[in-house]
């Protein structure tokens, strides 16, 4: 009898043990149940951390498959005459020979129509441009327009069906640290993906056209250049663009021309035929501990009005030198990148309203944007004006600022021969618009002499130094 309550006694423990470890362990709400969402780690009541593990949490399958078919692959056939030096030498052959060049990159769809927008740098001298589709379909496609100050190009294909296409985003409302794809189809290997985060926004990195990039950590490698940036609803945020390397492969650092940018640009080059640039009519700098220090001003966040340009909208509005550039909207401006990136978005004759810290009080202009083409600066005594299409049709060039006046007594003398003239570089540094001398100028002694090379107007390249 003592025997049998004993093996009782251990049937009964056991199975007490065995349903109060199922009960924690397999129940619906047990450590491993199917319906197990969280880890839940106890440290107290009022410490309690969860963790999701849900599937959907890092899902970007919705938002690549909504872009992989809009991404495109872009090849640009050129041909260039390559000469035999000893054939020149030894019999006097002039003629060369053509030699073709396959230059290759990425693009995207922006409308069913075919309009596909990707990097000027990817269609530079093209004499072709084909397209391939991620459906491996070819077209032949027409350059539109081009803006090479921001590396955005628009391509044009008539293909015989409805296209998929990528839709625009607000690249403003992009936060660091959001997730995004990058989306590209090199090499024609069909589109790739890759994800990552943003890493920053409105990053300068001193080029002298785009100024305000959107940089991320997802892996983007040559071939790349012109696809797609999106968020995870599958929006188009960003243009691949470039990547910063010391092997010419990707290492960390991708970067994007924000949409909010190319969507203006692509909606000038397509109303317009040219890009509408505004601008606001001041130079100056951005604001950090040393440079607050050396102006004796409390602000080390802002942008310091150095001076302001004549007939700019920011004269006619009142805003002046020592002026620290503090928002413009709804906008903070801390850096440059900040600034350009903003103004890079608006059109000649737009208001915006600039919020500036004057002898330690805030005030609120609202200021007209001037079109580029309008505003001078002076050096040396030359006002500079930027080149018209006209201008660059007759000289032959794609760039340079124009000599309008002279106003120097010692240049007084040259005026014949120096006005209407085209400046291409001073110090060996490209002299693209009137903005970029102006930026270079901030940084030169107005004493220090400079080299200057030109077209004058006969066409000849005539080199001075003053």
């Amino acid at each position: 009898m003592k025997q049998f309550s004993n093996l009782f006694f251990v049937a009964l423990l056991s199975g007490a043990t065995t349903l109060g470890a199922y009960k924690l362990l397999f129940d619906d709400n047990g450590y491993f149940s199917n319906d197990k969402k969280t880890i839940t780690t106890l440290a107290s009541d009022n410490y309690t951390k969860r963790v999701g593990l849900s599937s959907d949490v890092l899902d970007f399958t919705e938002a690549a498959d909504k872009t992989i078919h809009s991404v495109v692959h872009v090849k640009n056939v050129s041909y260039h005459k390559v000469s035999n030096p000893m054939l020149e030498f030894f019999y006097g052959y002039k003629g060369g020979q053509s030699q073709e060049q396959v230059g290759t990159g990425s693009g995207v769809i922006i409308s069913e129509d075919g309009y596909i927008v990707t990097n000027n740098h990817v269609i530079r001298d093209a004499s072709e441009i084909e397209i391939t589709l991620n459906n491996k379909k070819s077209y032949k496609a027409e350059l539109i327009g081009t803006d090479s100050k921001m590396d955005i190009a628009l391509l044009k294909i008539d293909a015989d069906e409805k296209l998929p296409y990528t839709p625009f985003g607000n690249s403003d409302d992009v936060k660091v640290g959001e997730w995004v794809l990058a989306v590209g189809n090199p090499y024609n290997l069909t589109s790739t993906v890759t994800a990552g985060i943003v890493s920053a926004k409105a990053r300068n990195l001193g080029t002298d056209g785009i100024q305000s990039f959107i940089q991320t950590d997802a892996a983007v490698n040559p071939g790349n250049s012109g696809g797609a940036l999106v968020n995870t609803r599958g929006d188009l945020i960003g243009i691949n663009t470039m990547i910063t390397s010391m092997t010419g492969s990707y290492v960390g650092y991708s970067f994007a021309v924000p949409s909010n940018i190319t969507r203006k640009i692509i909606e000038d080059i397509m109303e317009y035929g040219n890009v509408q640039r505004g601008i606001l009519g001041v130079t100056g700098g951005e604001l950090n501990a040393m440079a607050s220090k050396e102006l004796g001003i409390k602000q080390t966040e802002g942008f310091y009005i150095k001076d302001v340009q004549k007939n700019s909208g920011a004269e006619k509005s009142g805003l002046k030198k020592g002026d620290v550039i503090v928002k413009i909207d709804n906008r903070n401006i801390a850096t440059f990148a900040d600034l350009s990136g903003y103004i890079n978005t608006k059109r000649p004759n737009d208001k915006v309203a600039v919020t500036i810290i004057r002898d330690g009080e805030n005030k609120t202009i609202p200021v007209t944007l001037s079109k580029n083409e309008f505003v001078s600066v002076e050096f040396k005594g030359m006002e500079l004006e930027n080149i018209s299409a006209t201008d660059k049709k007759k000289f032959k060039v794609d760039y340079g600022v124009k000599i309008k006046s002279i106003n120097n007594d010692n240049l007084r003398e040259y005026t014949d021969e120096l006005v209407g003239n085209i400046i291409l570089s001073i110090d060996n540094i490209k002299a693209t618009d009137v903005e970029g001398v102006s930026k270079f100028l901030n940084n030169k002694d107005e004493r220090q002499s400079v080299r200057i090379e030109m077209v004058n107007k006969n066409g000849e390249i005539i080199r001075i130094i003053i």
